[in-house]
């Protein structure tokens, strides 16, 4: 393949994840969620925040309507672009959950939706944040538990097999029941662990659980087969209305000494 074409399937599969992000962010539920965390970092008005693995910016958009002085920091050059595309007035930067573009003390609050399970290590990302914050400041911790998919089908071992084949793949699937001990290792003060669960009954996970069925299939947990079965369920389940899939969602809060 010719450089431009890698570049191509590059940005077409940063292009499909927006899509499907965008949609994801879009349902009630999910804005409630976000708008929760908002309320759990407490800024001042004026007040610095960061939103760390920021994506498209949608968050650092939100809490900067809200009167916040928000800061947005992705790992992806793309996304970082396709944010200040869409707002060019919003405080982008490109960096990294180990190293954030930000001084010691310079936000009062700390945010990172969905990206500690992405981490390999997500103690040192914690230490991160603590550098960056003022004292006082709040952090909120927010992502599934990759191991707890609550997916109804026919087949129920298969489905705990293809759940925990892809969360094998995950840097750290299970950050999210961690946060809390994260939290208390790293010396945080005043925690609270809330749960939002997520049910979805229709088509809309579709390309989610099929995305699932074939990690555990390129894995080698699953033949192609029960692959092709599992998904032709999900598929049938999906258009009668009779999907169920609950993702249970995790947001901690805290305070640094």
């Amino acid at each position: 393949m010719s450089e431009d074409g890698a570049t191509s399937t590059i940005n077409d599969s940063v292009e499909s994840l927006i899509k499907m992000l965008d949609a994801a962010d879009s349902l009630p539920g999910v804005a409630r969620l976000r708008a929760r965390s908002y309320e759990l970092l407490r800024p001042a008005p004026g007040a610095a925040v960061v939103d760390v693995g920021c994506g498209t910016g949608r968050a650092v958009a939100e809490m900067s309507d809200g009167g916040a002085r928000a800061i947005g920091v992705d790992v992806s050059e793309q996304m970082v672009t396709v944010a200040k595309r869409r707002r060019p007035d919003l405080d982008v930067r490109l960096g990294g959950a180990y190293a954030l573009p930000l001084e010691d003390g310079e936000v009062v609050g700390y945010r990172a939706d969905k990206v500690y399970h992405a981490l390999d290590d997500p103690a040192r990302a914690l230490a991160e944040a603590t550098r960056v914050l003022a004292p006082g400041g709040r952090v909120v911790l927010m992502g599934q538990d990759w191991d707890t998919f609550v997916i109804d089908s026919d087949d129920s071992a298969l489905t705990r097999t293809i759940v925990h084949a892809r969360a094998d793949v995950v840097p750290s699937p299970r950050a999210a029941r961690r946060y809390r001990n994260l939290l208390l290792d790293a010396g945080f003060e005043d925690l609270s662990v809330e749960v939002h669960t997520a049910i979805f009954t229709d088509s809309l996970m579709l390309p989610m659980l099929s995305g699932i069925a074939q990690v555990a299939r390129s894995a080698g947990a699953i033949s192609e087969d029960e692959t092709e079965r599992w998904t032709t369920e999900q598929t049938i389940r999906g258009q009668e209305g009779r999907l169920f899939c609950a993702l249970p969602l995790f947001v901690a809060a805290a305070s640094r000494p």
